[in-house]
């Protein structure tokens, strides 16, 4: 077999075996939502579709796929059908850049576990995350409707203004990798994980990515006691199923990131590097998942003034420190 059929092939299985996990991990991360959240609240949960409730994922598939699908008269088609792709596809995109695993031998050579290993990988990260801001906007303007639009300007002012701090939290570990690209900044780490470094610049990261995906306290955008459902009022169907999907694969991969970038990605001990990568995913996922069953929700100010007026200054300040510190090593 030629070299570059072999690469094709290779990649193609990548693709369709992470198109798959992710997928099927964000449907089963409703299904321990639902069921954690029972756990705090003392109640049992989604238990009857299949043994233990474990088909509840299909058969919320079912239910969406046979709904009418709904547009409100007055709403933009196109920019209507195109708003909930844009909520998904950006972070299945993102997870492309991901290392989950250490290079595997196989064929007599090198297959690194990753679909794709580019040179400026944290950019095309915030490029992509940027992007994911669209499916919001559009999503509520499209719709031809108050509460969705009211929703759909929250969103953008919360993105954006969280995506600062996010963006600025990683400076440090760019510094101190020395690369952009996300295989370096793990293997960076094959001694000391960055989060020993850089606590200050991980609390943020950490603040940072549970208001990008608009959990609890930070679900300003959906907000269902103000805003009907916010930004996806109108939805309906798969449509509506797509906004939902597309949050849960957001939990996964910017779960994925906060191991990339401080946890040692997939270096650990006595486990295989898969094993540690999803335990440190499925971690960060269960941290949300109980942030939604024990905080309030934060008023608009204070979400501002977080961002804005703690986040952001303590990302430069601590920035100006691992200069500092860099120089005198």
């Amino acid at each position: 077999m030629t070299t570059p059929l072999l690469d094709m092939l290779l990649l193609l299985a990548k693709i369709a075996i992470v198109f798959f996990v992710i997928l099927t991990a964000a449907a089963y991360l409703v299904f321990a939502e639902r069921k954690v959240l029972a756990w705090i609240q003392d109640r049992k949960g989604p238990n009857r579709a299949g043994p233990l409730g474990l088909l509840q994922p299909l058969a919320d598939l079912i239910k969406m796929l046979t709904k009418e699908d709904f547009r409100p008269p007055a709403a933009d088609k196109w920019l209507f059908y195109l708003a909930p792709a844009m909520a998904a596809i950006p972070a299945i995109l993102i997870f492309s850049v991901i290392p989950f695993g250490a290079p595997l031998t196989l064929f007599g050579r090198e297959i690194p576990l990753q679909v794709a290993d580019p040179h400026v990988g944290l950019l095309f990260f915030l490029a992509l995350s940027a992007i994911a801001v669209y499916g919001v906007a559009l999503g509520g303007w499209a719709s031809n409707s108050k509460y969705a639009l009211l929703g759909s300007i929250r969103g953008l002012a919360q993105l954006i203004s969280y995506e600062l701090s996010m963006g600025l939290s990683l400076v440090p570990t760019v510094m101190l990798a020395r690369s952009f690209r996300l295989s370096d900044i793990v293997n960076a780490q094959s001694g000391i994980w960055f989060i020993c470094y850089q606590p200050v610049a991980f609390v943020v990261f950490l603040i940072s990515i549970a208001a990008e995906c608009k959990r609890i306290p930070f679900d300003l955008p959906e907000a269902e006691g103000e805003l009907v459902a916010g930004f996806h009022t109108e939805y309906s169907g798969m449509r509506f199923g797509l906004f939902f999907v597309g949050e849960y694969i957001n939990i996964l991969v910017l779960g994925g990131l906060a191991a990339t970038f401080f946890l040692g990605g997939w270096h650990g001990p006595l486990l295989p590097p898969v094993v540690w990568f999803s335990l440190k995913v499925l971690a960060f996922a269960f941290f949300f998942i109980w942030m939604r069953g024990t905080l309030p929700r934060l008023r608009y100010d204070q979400l501002m003034q977080l961002g804005w007026k703690a986040l952001t200054p303590l990302a430069l300040i601590n920035i100006l420190v691992t200069g500092w510190w860099l120089t005198l090593r």
